[in-house]
């Protein structure tokens, strides 16, 4: 099949969702498409997100965000197998969030649909991050990694609870920060908390 023609907005479009893809596993918002490549309002960015659909070099999916690569791949990992994720339940108190007796089940996933990699699947309890599309009963892919940088969605461990919140680092103090005003942030104090980054946020998988 020939490559379909693009104008330049939609060659620059397509290559910052590919180069954000690659960077942060999930595909971009529109917000952030229009704040990236300085288009006018968020109408202008769907409309050549939607031409670009048109042509064929992107595909909608019906998880949130859903925009991806044509087969629903990833930069670098086409042809990649399924493989079986654990699924982490309610995590015991003190065990790691891998034990045995926290896993519920093991899923098949295509490899492609997270980047960098997914190494298991959290389910969500509460609506703490609701404003992000991440919802109670939604399966969070998790990339495991004992570092995120500010502002990322990761799997946090604070003393005996484990919680999926925004880092951010503000001056001397480290936050936890919810995605919905009916949640207030957690202020991370060394000298009171044992304080773990145990994976960062790749993705969802929303079952029917």
């Amino acid at each position: 099949m020939p490559t379909p023609s693009l104008t330049e907005r939609q060659q620059r479009t397509l290559t910052f969702l590919r180069d954000y893809l690659q960077a942060q596993g999930l595909p971009p918002t529109l917000r952030e498409i229009a704040d990236a490549l300085g288009f006018p309002s968020h109408s202008s960015a769907q409309a050549c997100v939607e031409s670009l659909v048109r042509k064929g070099v992107l595909e909608r999916s019906p998880q949130h965000r859903g925009l991806r690569l044509p087969g629903g791949q990833a930069p670098g990992l086409r042809g990649a197998m399924a493989v079986e994720l654990p699924l982490i339940g309610r995590v015991a108190a003190g065990s790691p969030i891998l034990a045995e007796e926290n896993i519920e089940s093991q899923l098949e996933v295509d490899p492609a649909l997270f980047r960098p990699r997914a190494d298991y699947l959290l389910r969500v309890v509460g609506l703490s991050m609701r404003d992000v599309g991440i919802l109670d009963g939604d399966l969070l892919a998790v990339h495991r990694t004992r570092t995120a940088n500010d502002g990322q969605i990761v799997v946090a461990r604070l003393d005996d609870e484990v919680t999926v919140k925004r880092l951010k680092h503000e001056r001397d103090r480290l936050l936890l920060l919810p995605e919905n005003p009916d949640f207030d942030p957690i202020e991370v104090d060394p000298r009171r908390h044992e304080f773990a980054i145990e994976g960062r946020y790749v993705g969802i998988i929303r079952r029917a």
